[in-house]
C-alpha cells in the first residue's frame, strides 16, 4: 500500500544519496565464475519499461504510485524532493542510467508474485551463486519485505530455498544483495526462478527488486605475480618494459583446464595460446592503463561452455605512460646568438645536460651568448608520474661573417660612378638601392646624385654581418643667368645671376659693358644689345655649366615738339629718327578736339602736316606713340605746327 497520501507518515527524515550495501552470504569457498544469468528487467528512454506478462501474477501499471498487489517497470522510485514516504531510488544496474527496477506493492495476501524460467542452460552437477538485490522503499517503520527465493528445476523440484527475513527500513536509500549457492543435480541444466511475498500488504511492504544473478562456484584459484603471495598488482612505466610471471594454483582436482584472459577496458579477451597455470608477460605490448589477467578453470568436459567456468581474481598490471616530449632535433645559430630550448609534452621534473658543462632543471632554458663550445647534443631527462623518458636536440653554433667594403678615396662629381666593393660571405645585400647597378652582388656600380651612405648585408647562408660606406657626391653645378633686362640707350641695369655646387668660380663673358664680370651680379651698361653668358666652373674638376640672359638696349627716342612745313626746306617735316629702330612702332596725332589727324605702323614715315589733302593751321597737336617693345610704355605728349 503506498502511504504517501496520509497525513500521519512524517516527513522531516532527510533523504540521502542512494549507496548499496552487500548482506549475501559468501558460501563458496572457491572461485566465482562471471554472471550466466542477469535479469535487469532491460532498458530504455521512457521512464516506464514495458510489462513482464505471466512473470508475476501482480497488475501491471503505469504509475509511480501502484496500489496494493500491483507493480511497475520504471527507471527510479520516488521523489527527488524528498517529498512523499518512499525513499527516492535509482535502479541498481551499475552505469545504466536508462534501467529499470521492478517496483512491488505487495498484495494483502501473501504468495508468489514473480516466476519465470532461466533463459540460459547451465552445467549439470555445478554449484551457482543465485543473487537479487532488494529494497525497503520506506522511509518510516511500517510492514516489512519479507521474501523467499526458489530454485527449481522445470519440473518444478525445488532445488534451493533462500529467506531474506524481514528486510527492515532504513533512513537512507538502500539496496541489499539477497540469496545464496545451490547446485544442480546430474542431467539437470535448466532451472526456474520464484520468488514469494510472505509479509501481507497494507501500511507498508513496498519494495524493489533488481539485477538477479547467476554464476558458478568452483575451485579455489589463487594467483600471484613473480610467486610473491598476495602480489596481484603491478606498475610499470610504458618505456621501461619488463617480463612478469602470473601464477595460479588451485586446490581439488588435478585434472582441470585453463585458459587466461585479458581485458584493457570492458571486455574480456581469451589468450587461446594460454592455457597452463602460469603465464609470462612481457610489457612492452601493453597498452597504457590497466591491464587485467585471470584465468578461467573448468573440467574438460565442462569447459567448453561459459556457464560451467569459474575465474581467479584479476591480477592487474597498470602500465604508466612514459613522458610524451617533443622538441626540434636540431637548432642552428649564429656565435653571439640565444637559443630556447623549446620542450613540449608532458609536465614533470627536468634535468638538461649538454657542452661545456651545461645543466638546467627548466622546462625549456635558454643557451646564451653561444660560442663554439655551446655547439653538441643536449639532452633532457624528464620523470613523470615514476616514470621517465629522454630526448635529445643539437645545436650548431655558426660563426659569423665578418663584413668589409671598401672606402671610396675621395667625394665623385655628380653624374660620376663608383666601384663598391664588399666582402666576407657567400651573399650581399645593399640597401639602399638607389643608384645601384646590382644590390645583389659583392661589387655594384654606384652612381648616386646625393651623398648616400650604403649598407651591405653580409651572409654565409645562416649568418649574417653588416658593413657600411659613405659615397660623397660633389653637388651639381649649375648656372642661373638670370631673366633678360630691356634698358634704354644709356642706362644700366644689374644682372641677377646665381650658381650652386660646391668648390667653385664663375665669370661673366663678354666682360664689355660691365663693371666687374666676376660678380654674379654686375652692373651693365652695354652700348647696344647683349647676351651674357655667365660660366661656372668646378675646382674639383666635375663638369661646369653656362647659362645665358640678353641685356635690350633701345634707341633713345627723341621726339621734336615742333615743326614748320611752310616749304621753305627747313624743318617741313616731323621727323622722329629713332623710330626706324623699332619697326612695330605705332603713331597716332590728334587734335585739340580729339580727332585723329595722323597715324602710322611700322616702317614710321616723316608727317608734314597735312590731312586729308591740306595743310593743318598753326597750333599745338598731341602724340601717342607705341614703340611695341617689352617693358616701354607709350610715349605722349605736345607737338606745336609753326608757319
Amino acid at each position: 500500500m503506498d502511504l504517501r497520501s496520509k497525513s500521519t507518515v512524517p516527513l522531516v527524515i532527510s533523504l540521502l544519496l542512494s549507496f548499496t550495501e552487500q548482506t549475501l552470504a559468501q558460501l563458496c569457498n572457491g572461485s566465482f565464475g562471471d554472471p550466466v544469468v542477469l535479469i535487469d528487467f532491460g532498458r530504455g528512454t521512457d521512464f516506464f519499461g514495458p510489462s513482464l506478462g505471466n512473470k508475476t501474477s501482480y497488475s501491471y501499471v503505469t504509475s509511480t504510485g501502484p496500489s496494493d498487489g500491483s507493480y511497475t517497470i520504471e527507471q527510479s522510485v520516488g521523489y527527488s524532493n524528498q517529498g512523499g514516504s518512499w525513499h527516492y531510488i535509482k535502479n541498481h544496474t551499475p552505469n545504466d542510467p536508462e534501467g529499470y527496477l521492478m517496483m512491488i506493492n505487495a498484495s494483502f495476501n501473501p504468495g508468489i508474485f514473480y516466476e519465470t524460467d532461466v533463459p540460459t542452460d547451465l552445467c549439470p552437477n555445478t554449484t551457482y551463486e543465485f543473487a537479487c538485490w532488494v529494497t525497503n522503499l520506506l522511509r518510516f517503520r511500517g510492514i516489512r519485505p519479507n521474501l523467499t527465493f526458489q530454485i527449481l528445476s522445470m519440473d518444478d523440484q525445488i532445488l534451493q530455498t533462500f529467506s531474506t527475513g524481514d528486510i527492515p527500513e532504513t533512513t537512507e536509500p538502500t539496496w541489499k544483495q539477497y540469496g545464496g549457492l545451490f547446485s544442480t543435480p546430474d542431467g539437470v541444466n535448466r532451472i526456474k526462478i520464484r520468488i514469494i511475498n510472505n509479509a501481507p500488504g497494507g501500511a507498508g511492504n513496498d519494495l524493489a527488486i533488481d539485477d538477479i544473478t547467476f554464476r558458478a562456484c568452483g575451485t579455489k584459484i589463487t594467483t600471484s605475480i613473480d610467486n610473491i603471495p598476495n602480489q596481484t598488482t603491478k606498475a610499470v612505466c610504458e618505456n621501461e618494459p619488463i617480463s612478469l610471471s602470473i601464477t595460479s594454483s588451485t586446490e581439488g582436482s588435478n585434472t582441470l583446464q585453463y585458459l587466461w584472459q585479458t581485458k584493457n577496458g570492458e571486455t574480456w579477451r581469451d589468450l587461446n595460446e594460454e592455457t597452463n597455470p602460469q603465464i609470462t608477460i612481457n610489457t612492452s605490448g601493453l597498452p597504457t592503463g590497466n591491464n587485467e589477467y585471470r584465468v578461467l578453470v573448468a573440467e574438460p568436459s565442462n569447459f567448453g561452455a561459459p556457464a560451467c567456468r569459474t575465474a581467479s581474481a584479476p591480477i592487474i598490471i597498470t602500465v604508466k605512460p612514459a613522458p610524451q616530449l617533443s622538441i626540434s632535433s636540431n637548432y642552428s645559430i649564429c656565435v653571439g646568438q640565444s637559443q630556447q630550448l623549446e620542450l613540449t609534452g608532458t609536465d614533470g621534473t627536468y634535468l638538461w645536460t649538454g657542452p661545456n658543462n651545461f645543466s638546467s632543471t627548466l622546462k625549456s632554458p635558454t643557451i646564451s651568448n653561444a660560442g663554439p663550445n655551446e655547439a653538441g647534443t643536449y639532452q633532457v631527462i624528464v620523470t613523470s608520474n615514476g616514470c621517465t623518458n629522454s630526448i635529445q636536440t643539437n645545436l650548431t653554433v655558426i660563426p659569423q661573417p665578418v663584413a668589409a667594403v671598401n672606402q671610396p678615396p675621395a667625394p665623385i662629381c655628380y653624374g660620376a660612378s663608383i666601384l663598391l666593393e664588399a666582402s666576407g660571405g657567400n651573399t650581399y645585400k645593399w640597401s639602399p638601392v638607389t643608384g645601384l647597378s646590382d644590390p645583389n652582388i659583392a661589387n655594384p656600380i654606384a652612381s648616386p646624385t646625393n651623398t648616400t651612405t650604403y649598407e651591405v648585408t653580409v651572409s654565409n647562408g645562416f649568418c649574417e654581418d653588416k658593413a657600411q660606406v659613405t659615397v660623397n657626391v660633389y653637388q651639381q653645378i649649375l648656372a642661373n643667368a638670370g631673366s633678360n633686362k630691356v634698358i634704354m640707350e644709356g642706362e644700366s641695369t644689374t644682372l641677377d645671376g646665381t650658381v650652386s655646387g660646391d668648390n667653385l668660380e664663375y665669370f661673366w663673358t663678354p666682360s664689355k659693358g660691365l663693371d666687374d664680370p666676376k660678380k654674379l651680379t654686375p652692373i651693365a651698361t652695354p652700348l647696344a644689345t647683349t647676351t651674357y653668358t655667365l660660366n661656372v666652373a668646378s675646382l674639383n674638376n666635375c663638369n661646369g655649366a653656362t647659362s645665358s640672359m640678353t641685356v635690350k638696349v633701345f634707341k633713345k627716342v627723341i621726339i621734336p615738339n615742333t615743326f614748320t612745313p611752310n616749304g621753305d626746306g627747313i624743318n617741313d617735316v616731323w621727323n622722329i629718327e629713332a623710330l626706324q629702330a623699332y619697326p612695330n612702332a605705332e603713331v597716332k596725332v590728334m587734335n585739340r578736339f580729339g580727332e585723329r589727324v595722323f597715324s602710322a605702323k611700322g616702317n614710321f614715315q616723316n608727317w608734314d602736316g597735312w590731312y586729308k589733302g591740306k595743310s593743318l593751321p598753326v597750333g599745338t597737336y598731341f602724340y601717342w606713340i607705341d614703340l611695341h617693345e617689352a617693358g616701354q610704355k607709350p610715349l605722349v605728349g605736345p607737338v606745336t605746327i609753326l608757319k
